[in-house]
């Protein structure tokens, strides 16, 4: 079996200690702060706890995906070495840097042609992503190759579900994905609205649920309605948030609703890239279940 490596970008959201633990490579995507540009590399040289501790202070955060120069230049290394490629790409109904590192492996491939570069869309986002991540790594650690391993993430990737809300709506209104009128009504009410990332990999709003405990609750609601064997679960579970507090009450309601779950809950920061179009005020949670079917 040829030597090859798992990849990803820094949207994942996982810690680099995790990331390394599971023998993971990423690429950073890039994040710009009142005209600064910050590599997301994970907390590394600027973490996401100083990104929205200045984005409350009033700066302005945008982001921008990996460029096809810079999948160039992450690529080459491993192909030099004479390994092949998995690349898994944040999902293409939020980004376009899957289609990005589609041209840079084809570009690359004239140069490697002895050499495999095998790019996947996960349809996912956030640790989210990172989840499906870590099975593949369970999966290549049981000796899949990488052809097998590709085949797997393809036909597994829609079981990664992801349900998320958010407490603070200004930053949705400040990047335009909600109005100004009807974020400030929600605002006044306290909607918190809950959101899921469908089949093809968007984020989709599926409810408004008014004050934050409700919304707590409901979340673990929904995780019963889709995870494998209901209260039962018994697999991974990873939470990543930009509000420690409230992503604990998520977990503490999870361990008290799902037996086999005490003490098993990976908890991530939302990573810089993802925190900069949410803001602060968000939980996202992510476990395997029934396949996502619209």
């Amino acid at each position: 079996m040829g030597e090859y490596i798992l990849s990803c970008c820094s949207s994942c959201d996982l810690s680099n200690e995790w990331i390394e633990r599971r023998n993971l490579h990423y690429v950073s995507f890039n994040v710009t702060l009142d005209g600064k540009q910050y590599k997301d590399d994970m907390g590394k040289t600027f973490s996401p706890k100083d990104l929205l501790k200045k984005m409350e202070e009033g700066a302005d955060a945008k982001t921008s995906m990996v460029s096809i120069g810079e999948y160039i230049d992450y690529f080459k290394p491993f192909l030099k070495e004479g390994k092949d490629i998995l690349h898994v790409s944040l999902s293409s109904g939020i980004s376009g840097s899957y289609n990005g590192a589609c041209q840079a492996a084809e570009m690359l491939k004239e140069t490697y042609p002895d050499r495999k570069i095998i790019v996947i869309d996960s349809l996912a986002a956030s640790s989210g992503y990172g989840l499906l991540m870590d099975l593949a790594a369970d999966k290549r650690d049981e000796g899949l190759d990488i052809d097998e391993l590709a085949t797997w993430i393809e036909h597994n990737k829609l079981n990664v579900i992801h349900w998320f809300f958010s407490t603070d709506l200004q930053y949705y209104i400040k990047g335009g994905r909600i109005s100004k009128t009807a974020g400030t009504i929600g605002q006044a009410l306290s909607i918190c609205p809950l959101l899921n990332v469908d089949l093809e990999g968007h984020l989709t709003p599926r409810e408004k649920i008014r004050t934050k405990k409700k919304v707590v609750k409901r979340i673990v609601e929904k995780m019963i309605d889709d995870a494998d064997n209901g209260i039962n679960y018994t697999g991974k579970v990873f939470l990543s948030d930009s509000d420690e507090e409230l992503g604990k009450e998520v977990i503490a309601l999870i361990e008290e609703t799902f037996p086999q779950l005490k003490g098993r809950i990976a908890r991530f920061d939302i990573g810089c890239t993802i925190a900069s179009h949410t803001g602060p005020g968000t939980v996202a949670l992510f476990f395997k279940g029934k396949t996502r079917v619209d």
